[in-house]
């Protein structure tokens, strides 16, 4: 039978229970494999109880030091009880010279105590008990969280000044750099905020008209790698011209953002092929422009468009790839069976595919065809084919060669891209 002797009832912190007639702690650290918290107990004395009841900078002390011991035991592994109980005297009932010099020696869990408020420049220095003096019972565990990142920053090199803080915190990305950034005006101090806002107009005008395309080879929320490159070095010039003092990481989470924004914005935005809508069919091979289509996958799937449906047929055919396309299924095909004409498209060497029909298949004789091969730069060069494409066929693509019918030239070209 289990029942609770003494507890703070905030957050974590051990609770003291008594277990068959026994006094124990009881604190809950860790995870076993199913990714429940684990909890553990161990046994203590009268003596100790008293302690925890009355001094919480001692509670939360022998909390620090037993924690190390929870970790260790992982998913499935019981504590080190032994080392537990030797940890009672020494933390709960020993002088604070004492407790301080232990603290030397043993593991404990630093973080914990940062956020109960201890203070951190007297833990630096080893004076754990001095440092708690001023600990809550409450935690703030933001506040544990920004002494690892200034550490990990420190580690690296990185000082941060007043407006490099500012601008992690405008975008949120003070304590978590991998988080999407978003503007958070009121994170900021508002003495801070105009000096922040400049450095963002600042960046907002070097991308002024640049876009950050979609991918569909990538996927239906896949961004244009390329694009976002070149939106980036963009940013990151400017502002580091009108802000030199400024450190990398708030340079980077500046451009971060106008990157992330203008990735919002495509994908919020219909799925349609810019040149193609632009051309109003006087153009580039107008009179050939396609009226029925078909793309095909390399699983062997099949769509059919027509001209008198809703979409273009560069946007039905991206949505096609961005449903379909993966690591084992990366060669996609247009094909006008009535012109006797397609292209086919290789996402995994950058590289397409035209292919004519030379002669038609006539008394069992097999068609003859022409196919010619060509490297390809890139999402944005793939869309310029699909377009070319579907204005005017395959006589529409000459301007994007070079073509070559040579197989082993071309691969001879394909590999000396790739080398550089």
């Amino acid at each position: 039978m289990r029942e609770i002797v003494f507890t703070r009832a905030v957050g974590w912190i051990p609770n003291v229970i008594r277990e068959n007639g026994e006094l124990k702690l009881m604190l809950g650290a860790g995870a076993d494999a199913n990714h429940e918290p684990r909890t553990f107990t161990f046994p203590i004395g009268e003596a100790h109880l008293d302690v925890i009841r009355e001094d919480l900078a001692r509670h939360l002390l022998l909390w620090s030091a037993v924690l190390p011991l929870c970790h260790a035991a992982g998913t499935r592994g019981p504590l080190d009880e032994q080392a537990a109980v030797a940890l009672l005297d020494p933390v709960l009932l020993s002088p604070p010279a004492d407790v301080d010099a232990l603290f030397r020696r043993i593991r404990w869990e630093k973080s914990r105590l940062i956020a109960h408020g201890a203070d951190i420049a007297l833990l630096e220095r080893g004076q754990v008990c001095a440092a708690m003096r001023a600990a809550t019972e409450t935690s703030n565990n933001e506040r544990a969280q920004k002494y690892h990142v200034d550490r990990r920053r420190a580690e690296r090199g990185v000082v941060l000044g007043p407006l490099d803080a500012a601008l992690l915190r405008y975008t949120g990305q003070y304590l978590h750099g991998a988080t999407i950034p978003k503007r958070k005006p009121d994170a900021v101090d508002p003495a801070l905020l105009p000096e922040v806002m400049r450095v963002i107009a600042t960046a907002e005008q070097a991308c002024a008209g640049m876009r950050i395309g979609l991918d569909p080879r990538r996927g239906r929320r896949a961004t244009d790698k390329r694009d976002w490159d070149r939106m980036t070095k963009a940013v990151d010039a400017a502002v580091r011209r009108a802000h030199p003092e400024l450190v990398d990481d708030s340079v980077r989470t500046v451009s971060f953002l106008m990157c992330s924004e203008a990735s919002d914005r495509s994908r919020s935005m219909p799925v349609e092929d810019d040149e193609e809508a632009a051309d109003d069919g006087a153009g580039l091979g107008g009179s050939a422009r396609k009226t029925a289509l078909s793309f095909t996958d390399d699983k062997g799937d099949e769509k059919k468009w027509l001209r008198t449906g809703p979409r273009s047929a560069g946007a039905e055919f991206w949505d096609f790839v961005a449903d379909r396309s993966a690591g084992d299924n990366e060669v996609f095909t247009i094909e006008d069976e009535g012109m006797g004409e397609g292209i086919q498209f290789h996402f995994y060497a950058d590289s397409v595919a035209r292919v004519t029909t030379v002669r038609e298949g006539r008394g069992g004789a097999e068609p003859e065809y022409r196919v010619e091969y060509s490297l390809v730069d890139g999402i944005a060069g793939y869309r310029k084919l699909v377009s070319a494409f579907v204005r005017g066929g395959c006589a529409a693509l000459d301007p994007f060669g070079p073509w070559t019918t040579d197989v082993a030239e071309f691969e001879r070209a394909r590999r000396g891209r790739d080398a550089t």
